[in-house]
């Protein structure tokens, strides 16, 4: 009985795919490798292509933001302007709460 706690086990993990070793006695990790990195790519031609792909998409979000930031000012005034006009056609007085419909 007691040479079955000093075994070790080997474990496949489910997850990951990961091998572990794992000590009978006291249940804790020994040994861990990890799974082999499967291959994003089959070829250097189509990493290359995925790089160019991946700079261009970047480029392009990067154009959309610049092109945002020049105009916010335009939007912010026209925002600001709608704000003025409904302020000055809101009705002068004391707002109604909820609590003074009860």
């Amino acid at each position: 009985m007691a040479k079955s706690k000093d075994k070790t086990f080997e474990v496949a993990c489910p997850d990951c795919g990961a091998m572990l070793l794992i000590d009978g006695a006291t249940g804790l990790v020994v040994s861990h490798t990890p799974a082999p990195r499967k291959r994003m790519f089959e070829d250097l031609e189509t990493a290359a292509k995925a790089m160019r792909e991946q700079d261009e998409r970047k480029e392009s979000i990067f154009r959309q933001s610049v092109d945002a930031e020049k105009n916010k000012e335009d939007l912010f005034e026209k925002k600001f302007a709608e704000a003025l006009r409904k302020a000055k056609d809101a009705p002068d007085g004391k707002p109604i709460r909820d609590f003074d419909l009860d």
